[in-house]
């Protein structure tokens, strides 16, 4: 069953990654927990889904500040990475969008705006069969300011060639439909797991 979408005449439909396309925030979760666990570093599963969309180096600067560690940013962040690639196997598209972009491939063009890496966002687009439907990507590093602020959806547009009030953004988190909005976009809200 296909999301329903807002009214509008979309020339590009852009797609967040996790969450969105793939139903991958339960594993990204226990890729986070397994990692932290390293460290004991407390991320309650609330807050993980609150922080849905920032970048991975931002959670672990802001998580070292709020329990008053020292933990490697860079370090943290390739275990998580590591751990997470290891539930690719098992990674389901996310149904109601999977069919829009089925019907839409070849006729609109496509693109993911993610606050994750280029890495993590081509290994699970890969192993969905999906990531030739996406010519052009938006990820961690290659912006400055993440969502909510509009700049990953608005180089997206650009990279694509269409206006922003043309494109509609298909997101599953508060921050990621503010920077939608932000961007002049229409955007359709895509539920939660247990809400599917």
């Amino acid at each position: 069953m296909r999301l329903p979408l807002p009214d509008g005449d979309f020339k590009a439909y852009l797609f967040d990654c996790d969450g969105t396309i793939t139903d991958s925030m339960p594993a990204h979760y226990r890729a986070w927990t397994g990692a932290l666990a390293e460290w004991n570093c407390d991320f309650p599963e609330d807050l993980f889904y609150d922080w849905g969309g920032r970048p991975v180096v931002e959670i672990i600067e802001d998580l070292n500040r709020r329990h008053g560690l020292a933990m490697p940013v860079a370090t943290v962040a390739a275990r998580q990475e590591a751990l997470f690639k290891t539930g690719l196997a098992e990674m389901r598209a996310v149904p109601g969008v999977l069919a829009h972009i089925q019907e839409a491939y070849e006729r609109i063009p496509f693109a993911v705006v993610s606050g994750s890496t280029r890495d993590s966002v081509t290994a699970s687009l890969t192993a969905l069969g999906l990531l030739h439907h996406f010519p052009v990507m938006v990820c961690a590093g290659d912006y400055a300011r993440p969502k909510p602020d509009p700049e990953a959806y608005l180089m997206a547009a650009r990279l694509l060639g269409v206006a922003p009030a043309e494109c509609l953004v298909f997101e599953d988190t508060a921050l990621g439909v503010q920077a939608a909005t932000a961007a002049g976009m229409a955007s359709v809200r895509v539920p939660p797991p247990w809400l599917r």
